[in-house]
């Protein structure tokens, strides 16, 4: 799941990459008003976490600005504040939760998770695509009860494709949200042909269906009920 981090304070901006990065979420980050609106006009994210003091601008007009433009990406407020106005302006305008500073890295990490499950699983932990499971909490992928091991970049290229199911997701779609800032760096995208042949042969291997199939000069898709 790729997440952007706007917070200016860099010291606890690099512990919330680090935190989550090891947790296996996708994370990038910037300081200002203005890089913000930059990353959330040319890119989608799954989760933003948002400080409301912002060089350039106030946390609460981007997420207003978010609305305006109908970006469905969640959004947690993350505050020194800890007046109830500020806490009811933030969730009203539509954040989907509010942290107070300081907070527990490990708090934060399961509200993300939480607010994700929801958004796009309607809260049930276990998922079901297909011949496949997956435990969210745990991240155990099974597939008809045998468990089969991924690696990072493959349970989060499996995560991409089952929140996406049945749609067909461009080769740039899969990078950019797989490597985000770093895809800049990427010569070709052949290494996706790679992490995708390997995850549909452990899932066969295990006696699951074919369910990710190239779709020609589009990209891939996986289809299943």
């Amino acid at each position: 799941m790729k997440l952007l981090i706007i917070e200016d304070e860099h010291s606890l901006s690099q512990s919330m990459v680090e935190y989550l990065g090891a947790a296996d979420y996708i994370c990038e980050a910037v300081y200002t008003y203005k890089d913000a609106i930059e990353k959330v006009e040319g890119y989608d994210y799954d989760c933003i976490i948002l400080d409301i003091m912002l060089p350039g601008g106030s946390g609460l007009q981007l997420l207003k600005y978010l609305k305006k433009i109908r970006k469905s990406e969640a959004v947690i407020i993350i505050s020194a504040k800890n007046a109830l106005e500020d806490r009811i302006e933030g969730l009203q305008t539509g954040a989907d939760d509010y942290l107070v500073k300081p907070f527990h890295l490990s708090e934060l990490s399961v509200r993300i998770a939480a607010i994700l499950r929801r958004k796009n699983f309607g809260g049930q932990p276990i998922i079901t695509a297909g011949d496949i499971q997956i435990d969210t909490g745990g991240k155990e992928v099974t597939v008809n009860d045998t468990i089969i091991s991924l690696t990072v970049k493959e349970y989060q290229l499996l995560m991409f494709f089952v929140v996406n199911r049945n749609r067909v997701l461009s080769k740039n779609s899969i990078v950019e949200h797989l490597w985000g800032d770093d895809m800049d760096f990427v010569a070709n995208h052949d290494f996706i042909y790679t992490h995708i042949k390997n995850l549909r042969k452990k899932i066969v291997g295990a006696g699951g269906e074919d369910c990710i199939r190239s779709v020609y000069g589009v990209g891939y898709k996986m289809s299943v009920k």
